[in-house]
């Protein structure tokens, strides 16, 4: 089985046999993270893109894990310029590691930290275990992701619904449709003002056509 801790924000932790791997880690300055930085322990952390809010404690969480942060090319680099272990990827690329693949796909936002330009933003493809998890990222709807459900069986499909910077509810039911996925995870939502929205309004929308939707409790996890 497959543990998905979801942390707030985009932040999720995924367990798979030994093997922990963070996504996007941002607790500090994320209200609805019920644990610091200083706590986690991670063998790799994946990153989406270079918004602080997503990078958030990789660099401290990976020189004290001694993790391998996994990013496209121009974060990948900032990340070992930070002095962390980095592995470098492209859109589109996929790489086997110790826990199971990643792939990155596309994703309509941008991406920078402090100014500077990161590289395309991206969504996360995770095949570990038998099961395959994608990882919107922060994105718009986008018909591609048509063709993400078509080439990959989605057990779960972890979503942003905050609006303003990202799709809202009524894009992310339809990126549900596109996508084919098991179940939705709403994500993305109610950290700032920007962004809030109603994860029960998403999950009732996705039920009302005939799809599963978990929300996940801050703090809580599912078992895929």
């Amino acid at each position: 089985m497959v543990k998905i801790t979801y942390h707030g924000h985009s932040a999720f932790e995924i367990k798979f046999d030994s093997h922990t791997i963070l996504i996007d880690p941002f607790f500090c300055g994320n209200k609805h993270s019920k644990i610091n930085a200083a706590e986690v322990k991670a063998e790799f952390i994946i990153l989406s893109h270079g918004h602080e809010d997503h990078v958030g404690d990789s660099v401290q969480i990976a020189k004290k894990n001694s993790a391998t942060v996994i990013a496209v090319n121009e974060l990948a680099n900032h990340m070992a310029s930070q002095g962390c272990k980095a592995h470098n990827m492209g859109i589109g690329g996929a790489k086997e590691f110790p826990f199971g693949r990643v792939k990155f796909t596309i994703a309509h936002h941008s991406s920078s930290f402090g100014g500077a330009y990161m590289g395309e933003p991206a969504g996360i493809i995770l095949n570990l275990g038998g099961k395959t998890i994608y990882h919107a990222g922060d994105t718009s709807l986008f018909l591609d992701m048509k063709l993400i459900g078509e080439m990959n069986s989605i057990d779960a499909a972890l979503l942003p619904i905050g609006d303003n910077f990202t799709m809202g509810v009524d894009d992310a039911v339809k990126a549900v449709e596109f996508l084919n996925c098991k179940m939705a995870i709403p994500m993305h939502y109610s950290t700032f003002p920007v962004v809030n929205a109603d994860p029960e309004e998403f999950r009732r929308k996705v039920e009302s056509i005939g799809r599963k939707c978990t929300v996940i409790p801050f703090g809580g996890s599912i078992e895929v």
